[in-house]
């Protein structure tokens, strides 16, 4: 392929109609699918009450789907430590490398706890990268960076907090994330030693091949912790693209070499929908706007609509305002202009990997797009 990687980011979601179990095997179907196209990495993110996602535990998912193909590297984008321990992760991922070795990404994440993300980043008018400011809301190479997304509202909604009374024991208070970082790399290495001089040795564990990486959104505690640990970033366009230059800006600056990394190694994930025509790919994409709505209004994910159910979905000017920095930002057409597209984000971000995330109604369609972005990233090597 390209010498840029291309992985895949997936939700497990679930189409209308359908059902938690059918979207778990499409899932591991699309693992297989995607190894054969060539992609280097498949990530499962960890999503919780959703009617529409299934993705709740990426390392059961990881090993069932490492049970059924043999060569892509599998991950978490991301297991979430709001609510998780060091040694609870380090253990998972211990069993999944024992089981399955060398062949497992441990992605970290931040939400549910600690600070807001972006609380600590100042807000930069025009965004910066590589010296080259963003004027209108495009980046010099023409990459659209849309106006911040308000998370204000969203992470004040009873329905969060709900979430984190489920998912976390109570009076339970999450350590700070910088902290929990730190343990999770010393139980790894099996230098860990708590205040009274007791050490921790991980079993199985410590001393797992995994690849470690940090998720984030914004150039604060995320991009800082990977870059000072000299660990892999990978930042979502597809979530917040008003935010993705100044998180890998951030990282860079933070970046202190390591036994890993000699320089700094960042991925880029992106929203994308392909299909052999653009007005093809359009109708297959047409649903995404409904479902992001779902998500910013704190109702959850909802199934995937057909495109003729998301055509029957009433909309305000308000609606088409709170998902339009997702929309226009998605990747949308054929293969060619969808990896014009990928290009313009890699070199905008300066990536090393770019990471797609697609999500259409009938699963068929969904291969589909992956293979028709394969074939033509091929073409581009």
């Amino acid at each position: 392929m390209s010498r840029t990687p291309l992985g895949v980011l997936d939700l497990v979601p679930i189409s209308s109609g359908s059902s938690a179990s059918q979207a778990l095997r499409n899932s591991i179907d699309l693992a297989q699918q995607t190894e054969r196209f060539g992609y280097a990495r498949y990530w499962f993110a960890e999503h919780h009450l959703n009617p529409g996602v299934a993705g709740t535990s990426p390392a059961v998912v990881l090993a069932l789907t490492a049970a059924a193909t043999t060569s892509i590297r599998l991950g978490s984008g991301a297991v979430l430590l709001g609510h998780r321990t060091p040694l609870a992760t380090v253990e998972e991922f211990g069993l999944l490398d024992a089981a399955f070795p060398g062949r497992f990404d441990l992605g970290l994440g931040r939400s549910g706890g600690g600070r807001t993300p972006g609380s600590a980043v100042p807000v930069r008018e025009p965004a910066l990268v590589g010296g080259a400011a963003v004027r209108d809301g495009y980046t010099p190479n023409g990459l659209r960076i849309p106006p911040r997304f308000d998370f204000a509202p969203l992470l004040k909604s009873p329905r969060f907090a709900l979430h984190k009374a489920l998912l976390q024991q109570p009076n339970a208070e999450t350590p700070d994330y910088v902290d929990q970082v730190g343990d999770i790399l010393a139980l790894l290495a099996g230098t860990y030693v708590d205040g009274n001089g007791q050490q921790a040795h991980v079993v199985p564990g410590e001393g797992a091949d995994l690849q470690l990486w940090i998720l984030g959104s914004s150039g604060g505690a995320s991009a800082e912790v990977a870059g000072g640990n000299g660990l892999r970033f990978a930042t979502n366009y597809h979530v917040s693209p008003a935010t993705v230059l100044e998180a890998a800006e951030g990282y860079r600056a933070a970046f202190r070499a390591s036994e890993v990394l000699s320089a700094p190694h960042v991925g880029v994930s992106a929203d994308v929908v392909v299909a052999e025509t653009e007005a093809q790919a359009r109708e297959l994409a047409s649903g995404y706007g409904a479902w992001v709505r779902s998500i910013r209004t704190a109702e959850g994910a909802i199934q995937f609509p057909t495109p003729q159910e998301a055509r029957a979905v009433p909309w305000t000017e308000a609606d088409r305002a709170l998902v339009a920095d997702r929309v226009e930002t998605q990747f949308v057409g054929t293969a060619a202009q969808v990896a014009d597209q990928l290009e313009i984000l890699r070199d905008a971000v300066a990536a090393d990997e770019l990471i797609v995330t697609t999500i259409t109604h009938d699963h068929a369609d969904r291969v589909a797009s992956y293979r028709l972005l394969a074939e033509e990233w091929a073409r581009r090597a």
